[in-house]
């Protein structure tokens, strides 16, 4: 009982502090683009400085200004921005470990598509989040990413071939969570490996009274327009645990890669507006295709077998005796499953009354998607869920 209850806290308070750090971190670098690309040159500005932008906040105004690349001296006080980088991957990998890989039974492996022990998935785990960073890095430091559309198109595509590879390998809960903490750490290594050392080292040369070298700042920006890109999808797949009809259908990796399509353009829209360029409004209506997109993908139902298989119309009483032996165990007044102390959210499904109440709430994790049971622990069989797609199909 205290080891879930403990298990349960860790992920409360890791998840808390993941948000919060996330919010500080993704809302300071929004604003420093904007920032960046509201800023206009001005005849009277100090020399060295790229252009300022006047800014009104909290009943106060704001001159801000930017130096291409350092002032002339250091300025007696100075603001970092890292810690909250840093934060959110320490706190993000912490609470995978807790949840995913502590869990992984439940919420990484899916034996229904490849019988993994846990070991072997968080294994798997690791070492594509670590390959996958180097092979980007290697990219970058090699001179693609300058070539701009090349290093886009090529980096979504292996993306996309990431996530195909994840759905085949773990749950799809867990290939979402995989892609988005390979996109997340990418984001952070950028701060952490290129991004703050070379402010450090423009720092060290404007002490020593040296001119810092510009390619440091170019290079900087460089990944900042990366992380500046890459952040809306990655709040998309973050957050996408609690929408099963997302993770477990059939063609979850093809919502992924309409997913990272549109985060990428969505932020192309603001981005111009900061510029203050014309307003590419056509952004919207691509967005509204690939939602639409996504909302029919998801109604597709898991890769199970089809309702039109079944050789005669299904029961209610049909529906109870597949609850019963597969979820009551743990949605239960008193579960039964090791390591499960209350029934999950509180939902229980060990009465015919609980099951009729939770209908609609049981068709949308087990029958039109996979989600539950979690990584198919009690081996629901695809026949299973067909025959409750069919019985929502007749109760409509």
């Amino acid at each position: 009982m205290w080891g879930s209850i403990i298990s349960e806290w860790a992920g409360l308070l890791l998840r808390w502090l993941h948000v919060v750090a996330a919010i500080a971190w993704i809302g300071s670098s929004f604003y420093f683009i904007a920032l960046d690309l509201s800023l206009r040159p001005r005849s009277n500005l100090p020399d060295g400085v790229q252009g300022e932008a006047w800014q009104v906040h909290g009943g106060g105004f704001y001159r801000i200004m930017k130096y291409l690349v350092a002032p002339s001296q250091m300025p007696d006080e100075l603001t970092w921005f890292k810690w909250e980088a840093y934060t959110t991957w320490l706190s993000g990998f912490a609470l995978m470990v807790v949840v995913y890989y502590l869990e992984a039974d439940l919420f990484l492996v899916d034996k229904s598509i490849l019988d993994l022990t846990p070991f072997q998935a968080g294994l798997f785990s690791l070492a594509s989040l670590a390959l996958a960073w180097l092979l980007y890095e290697a990219a970058c430091r090699t001179g693609l990413a300058q070539r701009e559309l090349p290093f886009a198109i090529g980096g979504y595509l292996f993306l996309v071939a990431l996530t195909y590879a994840f759905t085949h390998v773990l749950s799809g809960r867990g290939a979402f969570n995989q892609i988005g903490a390979i996109i997340g750490t990418i984001m952070v290594a950028n701060v952490f490996t290129l991004i703050i050392p070379n402010q450090k080292r423009i720092v060290a040369s404007l002490i020593a009274g040296q001119a810092p070298d510009p390619k440091l700042g170019k290079a900087s920006k460089e990944r900042s327009v990366h992380n500046n890109y890459l952040t809306l999808p990655v709040v998309v797949l973050m957050i996408s645990n609690h929408y099963p009809l997302l993770y477990a259908t059939r063609f979850n990796w093809i919502i992924v890669a309409i997913i990272l399509a549109l985060g990428p353009v969505i932020r192309h829209f603001f981005n111009e507006r900061h510029a203050g360029r014309k307003s590419p409004w056509w952004v919207w209506g691509v967005a509204t295709v690939g939602v639409i997109a996504i909302l029919f993908l998801s109604a597709a139902g898991p890769r199970a077998a089809k309702t039109s298989a079944l050789s005669a119309p299904v029961t209610l009483a049909n529906v109870e005796e597949i609850v019963m032996s597969r979820c009551s165990m743990c949605h239960a007044a008193e579960p039964v499953w090791a390591g499960i102390v209350t029934a999950p959210k509180g939902i229980l499904l060990d009465a015919p009354e609980h099951i009729h109440r939770n209908i609609r709430l049981i068709g949308r994790v087990a029958a039109w998607s996979s989600a539950m049971p979690p990584g198919n622990i009690t081996e629901m069989t695809r026949e299973e869920r067909a025959v409750l797609a069919a019985y929502l199909e007749q109760a409509r």
